[in-house]
């Protein structure tokens, strides 16, 4: 392995982050590899040596000569790189979930249906602490080997179990935000009142509209605010000299998003 060329040291951020432990990306094309620094990486191009100090912006070489840039890990990555145990999140969505509910540095969200973990390890990304239930032991330790993964495992307690049997070891009124994606989400919604601190939300994300209306109305009856539902569908855009138009992808719609406020 050759280091070509290094950063120009203007990113103080990015070289804290490369420097901290966490994996950084060797990109090249299409390929794309996750490595550990002071990793070893093999790829049809050759051996990738990434050293302890790498950096973003460095560029490095196999053994046969071929250059990889050097990128470092950030959120919507973690989509793409974590080992998944089902369906995750998509990026789009979690930006739906951050931006309607402020979660921001400082505060604390009580998260249920962890899974991948991608939506968990956005929200700590973002700053905020995160409990975040798992029911599955399997799944919950491979969402522990992701937090690892993106950097962020001080920041997030996935504790294994049903949330809805452990209501009363939670301290009252001690999350900012409550964040569902469980078949069970309304049983949640009813207790969202005395979990959450005066003006919180909660953000429940299901694929189903049964479960979302379900949802919706039982954040009503326990006396939340503001309750909006919103399905979340997007189009991609093709150009070409053809003209201008929506792509005729399949997939545009993900889910069903509805956010409450605790008055």
């Amino acid at each position: 392995m050759t280091r070509v060329s290094g950063s120009d040291g203007t990113d103080e951020d990015a070289a804290d982050a490369d420097s901290d432990g966490v994996p950084v990306l060797l990109v090249r094309g299409d390929r794309e590899y996750l490595v550990q620094p002071g990793g070893e990486q093999g790829t049809d191009l050759g051996v990738l040596e990434v050293p302890e100090d790498v950096e973003s912006g460095d560029t490095l070489e196999t053994h046969l000569g071929d250059e990889f840039q050097v990128r470092r890990l950030r959120g919507p990555d973690l989509f793409h790189h974590f080992e998944r145990t089902g369906a995750p999140m998509v990026p789009r969505d979690i930006g739906l979930v951050i931006g309607e509910t402020g979660i921001a540095r400082g505060d604390r969200v009580l998260d249920a249906g962890t899974g991948t973990g991608v939506l968990a390890a956005m929200m700590a990304r973002a700053g905020a602490s995160v409990v975040t239930y798992e029911q599955d032991a399997d799944f919950a330790d491979v969402a522990r080997e992701n937090m690892a993964l993106g950097g962020v495992e001080d920041n997030v307690d996935i504790r294994t179990g049903d949330v809805t049997e452990e209501i009363d070891a939670l301290e009252p009124s001690s999350f900012d935000v409550l964040t569902l994606d469980t078949a069970d989400a309304p049983a949640m919604v009813e207790h969202a009142p005395d979990l959450l601190v005066d003006g919180g939300f909660v953000a429940v994300y299901s694929p189903f509209i049964e479960s979302t209306r379900a949802v919706a109305e039982t954040a009503r009856e326990v006396g939340l605010a503001d309750v909006t539902t919103r399905e979340t569908i997007q189009r991609e855009m093709q150009f070409d000299e053809r003209g201008s138009r929506p792509t005729t992808a399949p997939v545009g719609h993900t889910g069903y998003l509805t956010v409450a406020r605790n008055e």
